[in-house]
């Protein structure tokens, strides 16, 4: 078999419709034929408005074809003979493909053999067989677009459009009306196709056709005149509805340029007890706190203590309550009052002012030599950097 081409396509476009319905699935399929004495060639184009076949045969294919089907000798005739038997049948095949002989066959569908259907076609003497291989989703639509979908818009349009009804129009008078529309639609076809399907007439009659065809409950009413509604978007004036407007006002966007900055508010601390160094009478000036100064290393040797505990032990840090954002005054001679006082030492009852001060040189001169270590840790001592 031979592809079908873009030359078979057009040699199909002056040919018209057949159609036959299959008793078994009661489907449609429309046919188109084409043949040529020239080369003696056959072509076939099927469809059932969704999907497209094609077949073309050449002469020798034709013949065996034709014997397969009627069971008849394969033994070729004569040069002169095989030439005439073939146009002789092949004219007849064409003549069975008319919208007369059409209607005298029947057609069946069998198991395809060769293509990607079998179409049985059923006469009084003799039988043919078509057997068309699927041209794909791509070139069928082309081909239902331009041999049935276009011509049909075109028709319909002429239909409408014309205040004759083309039954009762002579063959003549209808030719003239049909290539008039056709001269127009070639030229243009989207203003064709716009004023074809835009007619609230043509419309609406098509649309309540396709919802008949397709078993809608509610059929749509046919209008003559469409109207022209109002496609202006609404304003915010014409919002009357009570849920409306509160939706917008909850969705308005807050103009921040309308405010004042405001300061943040520091937060709250907890209130703290005063510290022992505050002053605690009535009339003073306002409490203020200050900095405990670490005692000196004369203070140490009068507590007694040794520098590194008293530092360790003095030197704690702030509680986390504390603020740091309190006036912080700096330690001199004339705030050594402010400064808490280290805790005395009990002296042993009966001893008098000359052997507590013996007291306490002897435990100086015993910390400097090493000597009172034993009475407790041994405690590292501060000494000088190097002298070089």
């Amino acid at each position: 078999m031979e592809s079908f081409t873009e030359d078979h396509s057009k040699a199909l476009l002056a040919k018209e419709w057949l159609v036959k319905v299959d008793s078994q699935t009661s489907t449609p399929y429309l046919f188109k034929f084409s043949s040529s004495s020239v080369d003696l060639t056959a072509c076939i184009l099927v469809t059932d408005t969704k999907t497209a076949w094609a077949e073309v045969l050449t002469s020798n294919q034709f013949a065996r074809r034709w014997r397969m089907c009627n069971k008849l000798s394969i033994s070729p005739l004569p040069d002169t003979d095989e030439e005439s038997w073939r146009d002789r049948h092949l004219t007849l095949l064409g003549c069975a493909h008319s919208l007369g002989g059409f209607l005298e066959l029947t057609l069946e569908l069998e198991k395809p053999t060769l293509g990607d259907l079998a179409l049985e076609l059923n006469c009084n003497n003799w039988k043919w067989r078509w057997e068309p291989t699927f041209l794909g989703p791509k070139v069928s639509a082309e081909i239902i677009s331009k041999h049935l979908i276009m011509p049909l818009i075109s028709v319909n349009h002429l239909a409408f459009s014309s205040s004759d009804v083309l039954g009762d129009l002579v063959p003549g008078d209808l030719e003239k009306a049909t290539d008039k529309v056709g001269r127009t639609a070639r030229r243009t076809v989207d203003t064709h196709l716009r004023n074809a399907l835009s007619k609230p007439r043509v419309a609406t009659t098509i649309r309540r056709m396709t919802a008949m065809f397709n078993f809608l409950p509610e059929l749509p009413v046919i209008i003559t005149d469409a109207g022209t509604p109002d496609l202006r978007a609404p304003t915010a004036d014409k919002i009357s509805s009570p849920k409306i407007t509160a939706r917008y006002s909850e969705h308005k966007p807050h103009n921040y340029d309308m405010d004042p900055l405001k300061e943040p508010t520091p937060p709250k601390m907890p209130q703290q007890e005063d510290s022992a160094t505050e002053s605690e009478s009535e009339g003073a000036a306002p409490k203020q706190r200050t900095v405990l100064a670490s005692p000196t290393p004369s203070q140490l040797r009068v507590s007694g203590r040794p520098p590194s505990a008293s530092l360790s032990k003095d030197a704690s840090p702030a509680l986390p309550g504390r603020s740091r954002s309190r006036t912080e005054a700096p330690v001199s001679e004339s705030d050594s009052s402010l400064v808490r006082p280290n805790k005395k030492l009990k002296y042993p009852e009966g001893s008098d002012n000359d052997d507590s001060e013996e007291e306490r040189k002897r435990r100086a001169a015993a910390i400097k030599s090493g000597a009172a270590a034993k009475r407790g840790t041994r405690q590292p001592l501060k000494r000088g950097g190097k002298r070089f």
